[in-house]
């Protein structure tokens, strides 16, 4: 039985930007499947704290009773999300290995999920601040393939665009499928949702 590393307090961040301009782009996957947790969790407070959006969720399980979850959504734009991670982190003085970002990935195809338990920012550029910002690369990720930009945009351009009509089935289902993996991460640690999610041994992983 794959057990949680460590009971008490646990704590999800999706990252995004703030404003209903950038709502539905594909940079804001993390913001949507925080939004998925609500619903699945019934939390409906929110407050301000640690530069974003605030929430803490009782998470009903019979795998495991006592775990206390606080998502956030940093308000600071997505290339200083490292801020707001590393106050609410010195706040309660939370390890690394507690915090999951959830965040998309231009470099998996669309509505893929992945985890992984650490590494670099991937030419991210919320999960590089992040990263900085706290100096270490083990801060577990679940990402979440938006496709690759066109040969004609950039990058930069490209993940601050709308899902097509004909993307949105799949990206629903990965929003979904993400926020059941972060269930399963606070129950059941990252190397199960590894385990779990990660449809391909094979594929690169940046």
């Amino acid at each position: 039985m794959h057990q949680n590393e460590q009971a008490g307090k646990k704590f999800v961040v999706g990252l995004g930007n703030p404003g209903r301009r950038y709502a539905k782009t594909r940079h804001n996957l993390g913001f949507r499947v925080l939004g998925e947790l609500r619903e699945m969790w019934q939390v409906n407070t929110v407050r301000q704290a640690f530069s974003g959006e605030l929430y803490r969720a009782d998470p009903p399980s019979d795998r495991k009773a006592g775990v206390e979850v606080l998502m956030l959504a940093p308000q600071t734009y997505m290339n200083r999300s490292g801020r707001a991670v590393r106050e609410m982190m010195s706040f309660y003085k939370a390890p690394a290995a507690d915090v999951l970002l959830v965040l998309d990935d231009a470099a998996l195809p669309l509505g893929r999920v992945r985890a992984r338990a650490g590494g670099s920012g991937g030419g991210h550029n919320g999960l590089a601040d992040v990263v900085e910002a706290l100096g270490t690369q083990d801060v577990p990720r679940i990402r979440i393939g938006i496709g690759p930009a066109p040969a004609e945009m950039d990058l930069t351009d490209f993940v601050l665009t709308r899902f097509g009509t004909d993307e949105q089935q799949a990206i629903q289902s990965a929003v979904q499928t993400a926020a059941m993996a972060v269930e399963d991460w606070v129950f059941n640690g990252i190397t199960y949702v590894m385990d779990t999610y990660n449809r391909s041994s094979t594929e690169d992983m940046k």
